[in-house]
């Protein structure tokens, strides 16, 4: 009986001591510079950035609480006079909705995150229309989101392969502002 109770009392305050780990805070206002060298000029087929990058611009603002974190950009000129594009995403891996209005409508975007170490992971599925048959479709996007340092954020995003194509990696370093 004594040895439950030791047992017990053990297992309570180890409990106590450890405490939860801190998640990492994204939080800032980060810009990325592709690399002059391997960068293709403006104006140029690929136009400066030489891939499709994180999936977000540049500079990008993300602002988070316990509960969501927020990235938002700047994704049309000054002349369209339309509001900056802004994606929440719930960090307690439950399903968020994001819409976006491109191109022909409304795009809606279905997201989840799940945390792996300091590292934050969020999946978004893009539902489009098949170009052949007209017919719903997904595509998966991952972007696995990690800070280097302080003031440094790397953003590697992978591209499911659509329509027979293979699926691409790439990674985006933002730099704080």
């Amino acid at each position: 009986m004594l040895a439950a109770i030791l047992a017990c009392l053990a297992a309570v305050s180890l409990s106590i001591g450890t405490p939860a780990q801190a998640k990492t805070d994204f939080s800032g206002r980060w810009t990325s510079d592709p690399d002059p060298a391997t960068a293709p000029a403006r104006g140029t087929p690929g136009g400066g950035r030489g891939d499709m990058g994180s999936g977000w611009g540049s500079p990008i603002t993300i602002t988070q609480d316990g509960a969501k974190l927020t990235v938002e950009y700047a994704f049309f000129g000054r002349g369209d006079m339309q509001p900056p594009l802004k994606f929440l995403y719930a960090l307690d891996g439950s399903e968020t909705k994001n819409s976006v209005m491109m191109g022909r409508g409304m795009q809606v975007q279905t997201s989840r995150t799940v945390w792996d170490g300091a590292k934050l992971r969020i999946t978004t599925l893009h539902t489009l229309a098949d170009p052949s048959t007209g017919k719903p479709m997904t595509a998966e996007v991952v972007q696995m989101l990690s800070l280097e340092s302080p003031t440094s954020l790397v953003v590697e995003t992978t591209r499911a392969g659509v329509l027979g194509g293979k699926a691409t990696t790439t990674k985006t370093a933002y730099r704080k502002l």
